[in-house]
């Protein structure tokens, strides 16, 4: 007999998916042009509050969403290959896949903040660096993507060998956060630490102000609290 126990949070995968769609609208964007760079742009400031909640909620989010739960060590990584690994969240090998893809899309976002697109287009922190770096950066920006398709990639292809070899479906579990276990091994499990919304809350505010600012925000705020210039006086005769 099977029952359902609680694996993943709604945080976790509400960035999950998210990410997903955020990462497929910012190729197009990419990939268009025109009038639509600047959304790719916002959807690259997107991406890293994404990525700073999910970095902040690899501490102190739920036990599963912890990197510490499934940072895959040596030990694991050879307990998994021997068939000795037991665990609810993500697998060894798994984890591995997850951190490729975090530190790829990172290193996406982050070159993006000073990259240019030699028209109209520069990333928000592109003033802080000259243009031959900020070349560099483009350059790196442009190729770094096709690593990021090429881990995407392994990603389907062991999403679907789970699902037909292993006859495990990975993808329900972080659509609705259940997964399907036999009783005897639910039973030995410890039932995952929820995070609490002080934590979410917190979360939620260092990311989007991350985000906020690089949109322009604080340059925003600043300009709605600068005093009025004084007008030239007007001669009089």
């Amino acid at each position: 007999m099977k029952v359902t126990v609680p694996v993943w949070d709604l945080p976790h995968r509400l960035f999950h998916w998210l990410l997903v769609a955020s990462v497929i609208a910012s190729y197009i964007t990419a990939k268009i042009g025109g009038a639509l760079i600047d959304w790719h742009g916002r959807l690259g400031i997107f991406i890293l509050g994404l990525l700073v909640f999910r970095v902040l909620w690899g501490f102190i989010g739920s036990t599963h969403s912890r990197f510490a739960t499934f940072f895959p060590t040596l030990g694991r990584i050879k307990a998994y290959l021997q068939g000795h690994w037991h665990g609810l969240g993500h697998n060894p090998l798994g984890a591995l896949s997850v951190f490729a893809l975090l530190a790829a899309v990172a290193v996406q976002v982050g070159t993006g903040l000073f990259a240019n697109d030699d028209i109209a287009f520069n990333g928000p922190l592109n003033s802080l660096v000259d243009k031959a770096y900020s070349d560099q950066l483009t350059g790196w920006h442009t190729r770094t993507f096709y690593v990021l398709l090429g881990l995407v990639g392994l990603h389907l292809v062991a999403l679907i060998y789970y699902r037909w070899v292993k006859k495990t479906n990975l993808i329900t579990p972080m659509l609705t956060g259940k997964k399907e276990l036999p009783a005897s091994v639910a039973a030995t499990l410890t039932p995952p630490q929820r995070s609490g919304l002080i934590r979410l809350a917190l979360s939620l505010l260092i990311s989007s102000s991350i985000a906020w600012g690089l949109a322009g925000g604080a340059s925003t705020l600043n300009a709605l609290s600068a005093p009025a210039p004084t007008p030239p006086p007007s001669a009089g005769f």
